[in-house]
């Protein structure tokens, strides 16, 4: 199996209570979330920060990484991609967990588009749910030809998770919210959003204040 790696932020208090795991984007890499760290710094001193590099060249960005390709021709390619990549992500974030001997119940997941396509599906099936998850700009990835109760059976955890997108996304239409909103709720996860009004493809101040303190009150 691929081993990631990718930048780290230790925490500002000194010594790790917590793990926060950034998954970026399609066509950037891990340096592209780290910083939300920094600027997390306050409210979550005692919280490392990692933002791993996904495991392939992206095929659109030769600079960039992608957890799994994307070409739009297949309706299932997402759902392929996260059930490929799930356990290469997965991998890496009990290998962290345990090089910090954090308890898996450390655990925030932090995605950004492709990046929440991931944190949403390995969060749920995680053994021991995350303290958190946070989403931006992203969507519940789901089978084109969905089977309700098998899908359903595959959940193990339900954390809470707060979604956050823009309402000028022209990438991921805001849309994906409520329909990722609808689809938690079905399988009993608590779910709130938050739309950031006038943003595209990306995330303000006003969603990065939401998403540190949406992880700060369950920690």
């Amino acid at each position: 199996m691929v081993e990631l790696d990718g930048p780290r932020l230790e925490p500002k208090s000194g010594t790790a209570k917590q793990l926060v795991v950034f998954v970026h984007g399609y066509g950037a890499d891990g340096n592209d979330l780290i910083e939300i760290g920094r600027a997390w710094q306050g409210l979550l001193p005692d919280a490392a920060f990692v933002s791993p590099h996904a495991p392939n060249p992206c095929g659109q960005s030769p600079m960039g990484r992608e957890w799994f390709p994307l070409t739009f021709r297949d309706p299932n390619e997402r759902w392929l991609g996260v059930n490929a990549a799930g356990p290469i992500l997965n991998a890496f974030v009990d290998a962290e967990l345990a090089r910090r001997y954090l308890p898996p119940q450390a655990l925030a997941l932090v995605g950004f588009s492709q990046g929440t396509m991931m944190a949403l599906h390995i969060g749920l099936r995680r053994p021991v749910a995350p303290v958190a998850i946070v989403g931006y700009s992203g969507m519940l990835v789901l089978p084109a030809d969905p089977d309700p109760e098998a899908f359903a059976a595959e959940i193990t955890s339900r954390p809470p998770v707060l979604l956050v997108h823009g309402d000028q996304d022209e990438m991921i239409p805001v849309q994906a919210v409520f329909h990722a909103a609808q689809g938690l709720a079905a399988l009993e996860v608590p779910t709130q959003w938050h739309i950031s009004h006038g943003v595209g493809h990306g995330i303000d101040q006003e969603g990065l204040r939401h998403g540190g303190e949406f992880i700060a009150s369950r920690l």
